[in-house]
């Protein structure tokens, strides 16, 4: 927008009415002037309120002050000659050009969660200036937009994003060593972070806490096994089917809306059925006893420990997954009991002994998959079977590949008789009938046990149900956040690593359950990578008196991106304060010599 001037004669004496204009450009390359604001016959000094200015930084004299720019081939008039500014806008210059709306809506999510006010009362900056509070800053923000090792953070990402501008920071920041060291700060802050978050998603949400989500996981390094006999990466059992490597253990709690409370990295080799007794006494000594219902699936929990759950004082409540195994010793007294419809698809039966409830559920849509899955795996193995009887091979190859067969299909292997011939290369098949009917009778039916009697099948059902809340949590620290942590090689570090993905996890819980009541679709990634198109770029404008200034500009929203900072209330920020140059000195490129 300008100031514009129309002449008009009158009484032999000229006129000058002014308004403001904004200049559009519209379809063909017509360019067409839109009237803003009729101002009239204005004298000087109101001329000069209305002149656009703009508010830069002098770095002569390191203070602000407010300049008028006009273009090099026109005079700086009388009511300017103060503030204006001749620039060459031939030179004009676009420079360094890096991501900054994924960066700007990840620091808000920080701030959102009161993260910046936890970090700077327990990581002050060292004697040296070093900001370790923005360091961690940049590591979350980098885990949650585009995850990837400290060294390409150090190398090329911070360069690419404005993570510099939006902390006021320098590439000093994410210094190599400067970033391991920050790692080596955080951990003994991790319980005390557990209890802000949780009061943050009561805060910001009104989450409850009645029902906890407890399920572990594991991680993998392609590594040798350290000699250290306390270090937790150890060989166990592996939920990425990678038994060749060793691991650590995760175990997390949340609540049924995602909302993680807690997490506890464990030895690669530790059975999940050791695990139930330790975190109940963690949850009891940091938030203290309260009415709780613990969700967990089967092969978490043992007969032992829930008994003791059943005796504590007040008693803790659960609801867990059992083994089919169970299912086959209550399966007599479990068919004389009617169904009950708790939802259009679902239902169960309930069995109540002196201490526990059973339910029994059974699920259409699980059924139809269960059934899928089988029939899938069953039909492959069964052409593979009738391949391999038409092959001429040696016994030990037939054996080998039977037993690559049975590997790949498991489940379908038990449904089948296969007889090998002590001496020679051949075998029979035949599908097994009667176990088929008895997989058939099973599928998308499962077994619960409870001690909340005065609940409702339904919701009973719907605790279960939740548990994808924690699988989902799972995925995205595996997938989406890439936690794995391969290339540090102390495990003090390797827990830091995960301490920070967990805290980009918060962030990632924090978009999505804004997200939530607009879209159930509209995924946090789908948003980030939305964002991630918003550019910053610095626009360098050369004034005829050899100073630089130097406009760093994030670009223009497009519809999809008004779209959605209107509907999560975004308010963008305004745009930084120019700079200009002093005297004598030229600006000088951003990006640091290779």
């Amino acid at each position: 927008m300008y100031l514009r001037f129309t002449r008009r004669r009158k009484d032999g004496k000229e006129h000058r009415y002014w308004s403001i204009v904004e200049s559009k450009r519209c379809a063909g390359g017509r360019v067409v002037q839109r009237p803003v604001l009729y101002l009239g016959e204005i004298n000087d000094s109101q001329r000069e309120a209305w002149c656009r200015v703009v508010d830069a930084f002098d770095e002569g004299s390191q203070q602000h002050r407010q300049l008028a720019l006009f273009p090099a081939g026109q005079d700086v008039p009388e009511y300017a000659r103060s503030y204006g500014l001749q620039v060459r806008l031939d030179a004009m210059e676009l420079r360094r050009p890096r991501q900054w709306g994924a960066c700007w809506l990840s620091c808000h999510l920080y701030e959102q969660l009161e993260l910046d006010r936890f970090w700077r009362e327990r990581l002050p900056d060292s004697r040296e200036g070093t900001s370790w509070r923005h360091i961690l800053q940049t590591l979350v923000c980098y885990r949650l937009i585009d995850p990837g090792s400290e060294w390409r953070l150090h190398r090329q990402w911070f360069e690419q994003s404005a993570m510099g501008d939006l902390l006021g920071e320098d590439y000093s920041l994410v210094s190599k060593n400067a970033l391991y060291r920050c790692l080596d700060k955080v951990l003994p802050h991790k319980s005390v972070l557990f209890s802000h978050l949780r009061q943050r998603w009561q805060d910001l949400f009104g989450a409850s806490f009645e029902v906890l989500l407890y399920d572990l996981t594991s991680t993998y390094f392609e590594s040798a096994p350290p000699d250290d006999e306390n270090d937790k990466r150890r060989y166990g059992y592996s939920r990425d089917k990678r038994s060749d490597c060793v691991q650590v253990v995760i175990a997390l709690i949340v609540t049924p809306e995602g909302f993680p409370l807690a997490y506890e990295v464990l030895p690669g080799n530790t059975a999940d059925n050791t695990t139930l007794r330790g975190f109940l006494q963690k949850i009891e000594n940091q938030y203290g006893k309260a009415q709780r219902i613990w969700v967990m699936d089967r092969g978490i929990p043992t007969d032992e420990v829930l008994a003791e759950m059943r005796q504590s004082d007040p008693p803790i409540s659960y609801l867990v997954g059992t083994p089919k195994g169970r299912l086959t010793k209550l399966e007599k007294a479990l068919l004389e009991r009617p169904w009950q419809a708790v939802r259009d698809g679902v239902d169960v039966k309930l069995l109540q002994d002196e201490q526990e409830l059973y339910v029994l559920a059974r699920s259409r849509a699980r059924i139809d998959k269960e059934r899928a899955m089988r029939r899938r795996k069953l039909k492959w193995l069964w052409g593979r079977l009738k391949e391999l009887s038409a092959m001429r091979l040696k016994r030990e190859e037939l054996l080998m590949k039977l037993g690559a067969a049975r590997d790949k299909a498991r489940a379908a292997w038990r449904l089948v008789d296969i007889e090998v011939d002590p001496h020679i290369a051949s075998f029979s098949y035949a599908l097994n009938r009667d176990k088929l009917r008895k997989v058939r009778r099973r599928e998308g039916r499962y077994l619960l046990r409870t001690n909340l009697y005065e609940h409702q099948p339904e919701k009973l059902w719907k605790f279960y149900i939740q548990l994808t809340e924690i699988e989902a949590a799972f995925k995205n620290l595996k997938g989406d956040l890439e936690v794995r942590p391969i290339f540090h090689q102390t495990i003090e570090r390797i827990e830091a690593h995960i301490f920070v993905a967990f805290q980009a996890y918060c962030l990632h819980v924090t978009l999505r359950a804004r997200l939530r009541p607009l879209a159930g679709g509209l995924t946090p990634r789908a948003v980030l990578d939305k964002f991630a198109a918003i550019q910053m770029l610095d626009v360098h404008f050369p004034t005829t008196e050899g100073r630089t200034l130097i406009l760093s500009r994030y670009t223009e929203l497009n519809a999809d991106q008004k779209l959605l900072a209107s509907q999560l209330n975004l308010e963008m920020p305004p745009q930084p304060t120019p700079k200009i140059t002093a005297a004598g000195q030229i600006a000088k490129a951003s990006n640091p010599a290779l």
